[in-house]
């Protein structure tokens, strides 16, 4: 935002999108109309004006922590605010923008142990009555939050690479000659939307194909550990941050498909490969090796870690945890659609980020049928070492883990555990 554009809003004073605020205010209210201001159509919230439109300036030296604590603590579920600071706005005076886009979901306050649900009317931001919240729930009923616009992002933003590689080996399409043929095609395909009158990225288009995804999307990454033993140790032997776009690309050499940069999935691959074991068996003069996991039941539980986690928490990544005993992979979010982990093992689909779903399937690295849980990990696992995985949904903790075995376990723990950790 440009001074002048700061000093237009300035002028037309507050709105249904727009909020004075000094900096000086508590926690509570600010965290009151970023709320109200997300549960309408978005806005933003001006730190350093009075409300009468005249400039105070900001006061405090840690105003950007401020905010986004405010955004992660005091709201749930949390937001991720477009900030910034305009300096100079008169001399000696800077303003700080905050601004919010129309939520996913319904938003609320979250005080003494208490939500409290606001919602903009006019210029006011007021708690809302049991018909308004009915009518806000109904509404943002039908938001798929992996179209959710990502405001600051665009086309620049995006892997061009990446893109052509999709739509042309592996959808088999024309590509675009310049930017507008790559817009329209890219909000026709739901990885560009228009926001604002601007097209921007989609959460699930910079998950997919974004340059840095994590630049915009904290949580679009996998905390991946590798331990000694069967506990968690400080001293672990492995430990990586694993960043970066899902789909990798591949290029041609030699008239054959090659790898040439790494998606998620893979570098994921690669972690678990590099530290598991491999035993060797001599058959007469063929030796043999077999892995402590199956490519295939690692591969399905990553992907599947990938697609189906919810990517609004945006508190936590993918964990990866390796023990000498078993693999655990921990996805953020309840599971969704009423799914639960015995109707998961019947092979039941449901799924929280279709168009995630849908371009990993062309990539090949989904079942279509929606039965890689029993098909591919639990049939795997069996034939691989007779073990069971263990599915897992913890409620309190909003998360859903699958855990391989490496060996059979002795007699007194009980496998295949569905409830609660």
């Amino acid at each position: 935002m440009t001074k002048t554009q700061l000093r237009e809003i300035i002028s037309n004073g507050e709105s249904s999108s727009v909020e004075f605020k000094r900096d000086v205010v508590e926690t509570r209210s600010l965290a009151q109309e970023l709320v109200a201001l997300t549960n309408f159509k978005g806005g933003v919230v001006l730190l350093g004006v009075d409300d009468d439109g005249s400039i105070s300036g900001i006061t405090r030296a840690d105003i950007e922590e401020w905010v986004m604590n405010v955004c992660r603590d005091k709201i749930r579920p949390g937001l991720i605010p477009h900030f910034e600071v305009i300096r100079e706005v008169e001399p000696g005076k800077d303003i700080a923008v905050v601004q919010v886009d129309e939520g996913w979901a319904v938003h609320y306050v979250w005080h003494n142990n208490h939500p409290y649900y606001y919602i903009r009317v006019g210029t006011q931001s007021r708690e809302a009555s049991i018909e308004e919240l009915q009518r806000l729930i109904q509404q943002r009923g039908t938001f798929r939050p992996e179209l959710r616009p990502v405001s600051g992002s665009g086309l620049v933003d995006l892997d061009i690479r990446r893109l052509r590689d999709y739509f042309s080996r592996v959808r088999q399409q024309e590509i675009p000659q310049n930017d507008d043929g790559w817009t329209s095609l890219l909000i026709n395909t739901d990885i560009l939307c228009t926001h604002q009158d601007a097209p921007v990225a989609t959460v699930g288009g910079l998950l997919l194909f974004g340059k840095t995804p994590n630049r915009f999307l904290p949580q679009a990454g996998i905390d991946a550990v590798a331990y000694p033993g069967n506990e968690k140790d400080y001293a672990a032997k492995d430990r990586v941050s694993l960043r970066g776009p899902m789909v990798p690309l591949i290029g041609v050499e030699a008239g054959k498909d090659v790898m040439v940069d790494n998606g998620l999935v893979e570098q994921a691959m690669y972690f678990i490969n590099r530290n598991i074991r491999v035993s060797a068996t001599l058959h007469g003069a063929q030796r043999s090796e077999k892995r402590e996991y199956p490519e295939d039941v690692l591969r399905e539980a990553i992907v599947n870690a990938l697609v189906h986690r919810d990517y609004m928490l945006s508190a936590t990544n993918i964990e990866i945890s390796l023990y000498s005993n078993r693999l655990e992979i921990i996805s953020p979010g309840r599971l969704p659609n009423g799914i639960t982990t015995e109707r998961m093992r019947m092979g039941c689909r449901a799924a929280r980020n279709q168009l995630i779903k849908d371009t990993m399937s062309d990539y090949g690295y989904l079942e279509h049928m929606g039965l890689g849980i029993p098909r591919k990990i639990i049939k795997g696992m069996r034939e691989h070492n007779d073990t069971e995985p263990d599915l897992i949904e913890d409620h309190d903790g909003e998360t859903f883990t699958v855990k391989l075995w490496s060996e059979r376990m002795p007699p007194g723990r009980s496998v295949g555990v569905s409830g609660a950790a």
